[in-house]
């Protein structure tokens, strides 16, 4: 299944290439990087130049997919990857 806006909160997303949208701290707007790891509150996302773990509730992402741009509300990625992969 492709995924897209509508789907993809059920898919896994470690391994995708992210930006942060816009976030409650505003010095985190502008990051970039590879999503390496998630949990049920935090995405970590790798930059060139640092590791940052993120409260997934207080950001928003945009992952770029072939040439399609999704922008996804941390909120609805908040809780266990494995039961939101399930839904």
């Amino acid at each position: 299944m492709a995924i897209t806006a509508k789907n993809i909160t059920q898919h896994e997303i470690i391994g995708l290439t992210a930006e942060i949208s816009d976030a409650t701290n505003q010095s985190l707007k502008g990051i970039k990087g590879k999503i390496t790891d998630e949990t049920q509150n935090t995405i970590t996302i790798q930059s060139e130049d640092k590791t940052r773990k993120l409260l997934k509730n207080q950001i928003t992402l945009t992952i770029k997919i072939d040439n399609t741009t999704l922008e996804i509300e941390g909120k609805a990625l908040v809780g266990r990857p494995e039961d939101r992969i399930k839904k």
